[in-house]
């Protein structure tokens, strides 16, 4: 294995124990700010993707050209199937005390362990595709199923908090 997978594997590794760990903590803990937090890393992400889409475009020793239509819908429909299933395990529940808290899944972390691998694997399948446009591929999928996570979590959040 070359250091660059390795990388890979660490800050997957990373990711998954940080996602775990901020889930379980923040069962504890009441959803603030009507929710809006939720939808920071939908509004974020548009702007770092963005950033990384203009560096794309200005290295020099790869021409930057979009991957074909057929390979981002298939990115697009993969992170909104990922996004779907994360969505799907989450959930929240309004307490005595009238405050929103996220529900408890034991579920959970198998789904974010298995979503992680799910992307490492494709990552090594896809990585035969020129630089920049594995790149726009993978900022595709994560793009998406992070939006449907977090925007549909917003509205279930909204409408438990209604209740």
């Amino acid at each position: 294995m070359n250091t660059e997978t390795l990388v890979g594997y660490g800050i997957a590794a990373v990711v998954i124990v940080l996602v775990i760990w901020l889930r379980t903590r923040g069962k504890e803990r009441p959803i603030r700010n009507k929710g809006f937090g939720m939808l920071a890393p939908v509004v974020l992400l548009l702007f770092v993707f963005g950033f990384t889409i203009q560096s794309l475009t200005r290295l020099p020793d790869h021409p930057f050209h979009l991957p074909a239509l057929w390979e981002l819908l298939c990115a697009g429909l993969l992170g909104i199937g990922l996004g779907s299933i994360m969505l799907y395990h989450t959930g929240y529940e309004k307490r005595d005390d009238g405050l929103v808290y996220s529900k408890r899944n034991k579920n959970f972390k198998y789904v974010i362990i298995a979503v992680v691998v799910i992307r490492i694997a494709l990552s090594q399948y896809l990585k035969g595709l020129e630089y920049t446009e594995f790149t726009v591929l993978t900022m595709v999928m994560a793009y998406l199923y992070i939006s449907v996570w977090r925007i549909g979590s917003f509205i279930k959040y909204r409408q438990v908090s209604a209740r």
